[in-house]
C-alpha cells in the first residue's frame, strides 16, 4: 500500500511500541527476556510481540535468541 511505513497496513499497537522502544534503547542486541524486564511486560507477549515485530521487518536476529530493532522499525516509531 502506497505510504504506509514499512508496507504495514495498521499502526503499532502499544506493546509494539513498548518493545521496538525497549530495543531502541538498548543500543545492542537483546533477548526478550531483557526487554520483557525493561518493559515490565510478560516475557509471552513479549515472545510474540518480538515475532510479530521480526515477521514485519522491524526486528532483524544478529545473534541467535537476540534481536535487535531495524532502521524499519525505527522510522515506524517516528
Amino acid at each position: 500500500m502506497a505510504g504506509c511505513a514499512c508496507g504495514r497496513s495498521k499502526a503499532l499497537s502499544e506493546d509494539e511500541k513498548k518493545v521496538l522502544l525497549a530495543f531502541r534503547d538498548c543500543g545492542k542486541p537483546a533477548g526478550a527476556k531483557d526487554i520483557a524486564e525493561a518493559t515490565g511486560l510478560d516475557k509471552k507477549l513479549v515472545s510474540d510481540t518480538v515475532a510479530r515485530l521480526k515477521k514485519n521487518n522491524l526486528l532483524d536476529s544478529p545473534v541467535r535468541c537476540k534481536y535487535g530493532i531495524t532502521g524499519d522499525g525505527i522510522n515506524a516509531l517516528v
